[in-house]
């Protein structure tokens, strides 16, 4: 049987190297180097058919370890709450008022790029703090 090496996670999306980009502000990801044959990702896209324009966008984690993100471009909006969503790790570790401070601040830095504020849950007898948030096109995540 052979064990899987490397997880991807995909978003469905309007936009997708717009949605790309926050996820790599918010997980200190980068956008990796367009094929060799383009001087950057606008030439990339500029050589795409018109309908393939813009179809996909991608976010890596520099170091290899964390999964790559993908991002497509489908033509419905989202309709329902994730089945599936990402916890952002910030505050591992911590508990209480340090704990919720740490996800205050990180809070207050992804809403001036384009997240929302959901609700914040306080710790109970089996889990830490956490709180939801959105991303810039409603995808539901955690700072946890």
């Amino acid at each position: 049987m052979t064990s899987v090496k490397q997880v991807q996670v995909t978003f469905d999306c309007a936009d997708p190297e717009r949605v790309a980009r926050f996820w790599c502000e918010v997980l200190g990801y980068v956008v990796p180097p367009p094929p060799e044959e383009f001087a950057g990702w606008d030439d990339f896209h500029r050589a795409q058919p018109p309908e393939k324009r813009g179809a996909w966008f991608v976010a890596m984690d520099p170091t290899g370890v964390g999964p790559r993100l993908y991002f497509q471009r489908v033509p419905e909006g989202k309709v329902v709450k994730n089945r599936v969503h990402l916890d952002v790790r910030v505050a591992t570790g911590l508990v209480g008022e340090e704990r919720l401070a740490v996800l205050e601040a990180e809070c207050a830095r992804l809403i001036p790029l384009g997240a929302t504020r959901g609700k914040l849950l306080l710790a109970d007898e089996e889990n830490e703090s956490c709180l939801n948030m959105q991303d810039i096109e409603g995808n539901e995540f955690c700072l946890d």
